[in-house]
């Protein structure tokens, strides 16, 4: 199911009229966006092959503020009939350096862009290949992202971290179509496969197969090599999204952050764990009614401590789930005791 284009555009101008100090610019549709410019981007950025079709570039495993923001991958998928781009980038610098790296492989022009989820080291490029007459498709959620307070202090704060890459010129683009049940396409002799998995690491995310390569872009669903991000997901959504996930047709898997990996089953079995540790951790905490900051103390962290990014992510991870326990908590509590003999009953409506 597809969200009309009008609607997101009349969300956006109410919300604008609500919030207090919106940089107006930052959200306007594409027509009325100013070319991508700024400074260029010097990152060793290289397209690494995958399959027939399917490149990807990597980013590193630091702090989003590293590497010119060079921090998240992006998949590139070569058909006979066009180019699709998979999450488009931390910066418009990076992306049009991205765009430089696929016009080296290949002229086909870009037609799609399929964007994971909107958090802001996927989607700062969009803007460049908007400019590209390129169509943007979005999970369910998006609009959530885009219209709130924290996407515009987020884009605000990056242009100061992240200046001269991203600037005053730099804006958050909305997609063309917001994916609500998933979609497939074919382009060429290529099948692609979106399926939207709801809110799990942000709030709203998909994945998109490409057969016949046999290659999974997961998006942040995924995360190889670094501690997971948790920002605002849901983690027990989450989890059950990775239980579903099919890995016995899958050829390589392209995570959101990492390398892609020709075991995907495994860099699944890594994502699961920790998420899995964390809730039994901050479960017993809540449950011993233990202050935050004592069951971050108590928790042997020594299985982490050396993964890339712990020191950046850990802690606010683990303060996430520490409240998703608690919420999860209380609506057990709420529900059992409806369930008590002679306990008060919602009247029907």
């Amino acid at each position: 199911m597809i969200i009309p284009g009008m609607w997101r555009y009349t969300l956006l101008l109410a919300l604008m009229l609500c919030l207090p100090a919106w940089d107006a610019a930052a959200t306007q549709p594409r027509s009325a966006q100013d070319s991508p410019v700024g400074a260029l981007a010097t990152v060793d950025m290289k397209l690494r092959r995958v399959t027939d079709h399917v490149w990807y570039v990597e980013g590193a495993a630091g702090p989003a503020t590293a590497n010119q923001g060079f921090v998240s991958n992006a998949g590139v998928v070569v058909t006979g009939a066009g180019v699709v781009v998979f999450d488009a980038l931390g910066t418009p610098a990076l992306a049009r350096l991205l765009l430089e790296r696929i016009h080296e492989i290949t002229q086909q022009p870009i037609v799609r862009v399929v964007v994971s989820h909107y958090h802001a080291d996927h989607v700062y490029g969009l803007q460049v290949f908007a400019g590209q007459d390129a169509e943007i498709l979005a999970p369910a959620g998006a609009e959530i992202y885009l219209a709130s307070r924290q996407a515009r202090e987020r884009l605000l704060e990056r242009r100061k971290l992240l200046a001269p890459w991203v600037d005053d010129r730099t804006r958050l683009v909305w997609p063309d179509r917001i994916l609500k049940e998933g979609a497939q396409f074919q382009l060429g002799d290529v099948d692609f496969t979106v399926t939207v998995v709801g809110k799990a690491h942000s709030d709203g995310d998909l994945i998109m197969y490409v057969a016949p390569d046999g290659v999974l872009f997961s998006g942040d669903i995924i995360f190889d090599g670094r501690l997971p991000y948790i920002g605002n997901g849901d983690t027990k959504h989450w989890l059950e999204v990775l239980g579903r996930m099919d890995r016995e047709k899958l050829v390589a898997l392209v995570p959101g952050h990492g390398s892609v990996t020709k075991q995907p089953a495994e860099a699944i079995s890594q994502t699961r764990r920790y998420l899995t540790f964390l809730r039994a951790q901050m479960a017993q905490a809540v449950a011993r009614l233990e202050p935050f900051d004592a069951a971050y103390a108590h928790t042997d962290w020594s299985e982490y401590r050396n993964v890339p990014a712990f020191d950046e992510a850990n802690r606010r991870n683990a303060y996430q789930v520490y409240l998703e326990m608690e919420a999860e908590s209380l609506d057990g509590t709420q529900h059992n005791a409806r369930k008590q003999p002679g306990a008060p009953r919602r009247k029907a409506q």
